[in-house]
């Protein structure tokens, strides 16, 4: 079945229901809608700039890595 078949039947069967389970959907998607988070415009420059230098150049290193530059810079300032 299509994503547009699926709309309609939900909206046909939303109609009919029973005003406790129309309650009981829009109570979930309610949560669900407010779990979406939006991201800042500044976030999103953020991560299109990392993006367009890593297409750039294509380096990353892994998280084992970053993690022993991690502790390397903590230790100096101990």
């Amino acid at each position: 079945m299509k994503t547009e078949e699926i709309r309609n039947k939900l909206h046909q069967l939303i109609d009919k229901a029973e005003d406790k389970k129309v309650k009981a959907l829009y109570t979930i998607f309610e949560e669900s809608m407010e779990e979406k988070e939006d991201y800042t415009d500044e976030f999103k420059a953020e991560l299109d700039s990392r993006y367009e230098e890593f297409k750039k150049d294509g380096k990353t290193i892994s998280l084992e890595d970053v993690n022993i530059r991690v502790k390397n810079i903590l230790s100096e300032y101990k």
